[in-house]
């Protein structure tokens, strides 16, 4: 057994271990999770200290048979790109779980359920970002569905059925075709080479145009549902406003990333002619998407409202960076998933903070916070400061290299999408100033700062954020030979730098 499967493991085991833990005890439940998801995270330290970076292809492989008489094998195998989305499950589940100590209560169920679903949701997203048959992230993929809509309409506020439900439906329909799209692409692999959801061996298959594009749909639709990409995205804010703020970390921070992923490793891979039939398109809806977010977070009153709008504009770059057919675009892309993923982590777990200490989620409420709180205030600004992309925070270098490699093919997308960084601006300091500064507002003159298991959950996202911002160079190195290949998979050069005379 592959050291990546029992990373898969382990959560399983933390998730027994939960289910024969006494029911009442919810202090033990919640120790129990912690420790099961801090051993998970330090086995993916281990995995990532072992994995070669001048090495092509896919290391920690392991296949073994599933269902034989249809091909379909339990595979996995990770590269550079499908590493860093699983370290950076890895990382944020344990700070969520200490972040989001007593966010179960009030829930329609138990504490002891509310940590078994956050477990099952961590193994899903090692196990959906490792697989290598398709097959298999397909039943992932959609499996990652049901811990996710209990998650929001078990423990959520609000309207939580009802954004539970929302989100459930759209996320399903993107299921259905795909899986159409993956019948489709089995029935073609069955006449050239023997029927099998391997993605490697699929990846040689030759595919008609209108055949091609067709399946290419089928996938891109479930991912764009995922990631979320305009105009797919609506189930995404009413599920953020619902959500728990560890939920929506796991769910903007993480899982929204198989969307993004998906486009890279299938779409891309073995779909190739398509994507670029549907490039123009694509990088349109991106540039959309960019501005729909950045205006609609502007005019948010609701702060995780905010969260959700710009997490709409930041996958607005990634889908830009991925579908820029650029080395340093897609380099940047995949860099930027790590990064918003911090970024979105701070920004959801400050608010949290400041939600469940006001009461409210109105950001008119929060005047004069940088007075009374000021640590949470100052982390509150520091994470924002991260989504406006600041130079010398990591959000900067990836927010970069997606507009560099975008505009040496697609210049005039490229300044469009800048104008949201001038948005980013606003809706950020706009906010700022309305909840951190100004007078105290009436309620808030005795709340209380961060306490110590706060700032300790809080405390490696933003030296992440800073760390990176400064020296990206590690994980740039672990991403860099992986898009490489995907970009000769998708038959693409970068274009040729015109010097002028």
């Amino acid at each position: 057994m592959s050291i990546l499967t029992t990373l898969e493991l382990l959560p399983l085991v933390g998730v027994l271990a939960l289910a024969l833990s006494p029911k009442a005890d919810a202090l033990l439940a919640k120790r129990i999770a912690l420790g099961f998801s801090l051993l998970v995270a330090a086995v993916s330290a281990v995995m990532a200290s072992q994995f070669k970076l001048s090495a092509s292809g896919f290391q920690f492989v392991e296949s073994r048979s599933w269902i034989p008489n249809f091909g379909i094998n339990y595979a996995v195998g990770i590269d550079g790109i499908s590493l860093v989305l699983i370290l950076l499950t890895t990382i944020l589940v344990p700070i969520v779980i200490l972040a989001g100590w007593n966010e179960s209560e009030g829930g329609r169920w138990s504490t002891k359920t509310f940590y078994i679903l956050i477990l099952i949701s961590e193994a899903m997203m090692i196990g959906v970002f490792a697989a290598t048959d398709v097959f298999l992230f397909y039943v992932i993929f959609e499996a990652m569905l049901i811990p996710v809509y209990f998650l929001i309409g078990g423990y959520g506020r609000g309207e939580r059925a009802a954004a539970a439900l929302k989100f459930l439906l759209y996320s399903l329909l993107g299921g259905l075709l795909m899986l159409a799209a993956l019948i489709g692409t089995y029935i073609i692999s069955t006449n050239q080479i023997g029927g099998t959801f391997d993605l490697t061996k699929l990846s040689t298959m030759q595919i008609d145009a209108p055949t091609q594009n067709w399946l290419f749909l089928g996938f891109f639709i479930a991912f764009a549902i995922k990631a979320p990409l305009w105009p797919f995205h609506t189930w995404l804010p009413s599920a953020a406003k619902a959500a728990t703020p560890g939920t929506s970390i796991l769910l903007l921070g993480v899982m929204d990333k198989v969307g993004t992923y998906g486009m890279i490793r299938f779409c891309m891979t073995l779909f190739p002619d398509a994507t670029k039939t549907f490039t123009p398109v694509i990088i349109t809806l991106a540039v959309i998407s960019i501005l729909y977010g950045a205006f609609l977070a502007i005019g948010q009153k609701d702060i995780n409202g905010l969260i959700a709008f710009t997490s709409i504009s930041h996958f607005g770059v990634i889908t830009l960076g991925i579908f820029a057919m650029t080395t340093q675009g897609l380099t940047g892309a995949t860099f930027y998933m790590v990064n918003h993923g911090f970024s979105t982590a701070a920004l959801f777990m400050t608010a949290g903070w400041m939600v469940a200490r006001r009461k409210s989620s109105q950001i008119d409420d929060f005047g004069g916070l940088q007075r009374v709180t000021p640590i949470l205030a100052w982390s509150f600004f520091i994470a924002g400061l991260s989504a406006l992309a600041l130079p010398g925070l990591s959000s900067f270098i990836s927010e970069f290299l997606v507009l560099a490699g975008t505009f040496t093919r697609y210049p005039i997308a490229a300044i469009f999408a800048t104008l949201g960084i001038i948005l980013a601006a606003l809706y950020v300091l706009i906010a700022v100033q309305k909840s951190l500064h100004g007078e105290v507002k009436p309620g808030n003159e005795s709340l209380t700062d961060l306490i110590l298991r706060e700032k300790i959950a809080l405390a490696p996202v933003i030296a992440l954020i800073i760390l990176l911002g400064f020296y990206p160079k590690p994980v740039l190195d672990v991403i860099n030979p992986t898009t490489g290949v995907v970009m000769q998979h998708a038959g693409v050069v970068d274009p040729a730098v015109k010097v002028g005379k």
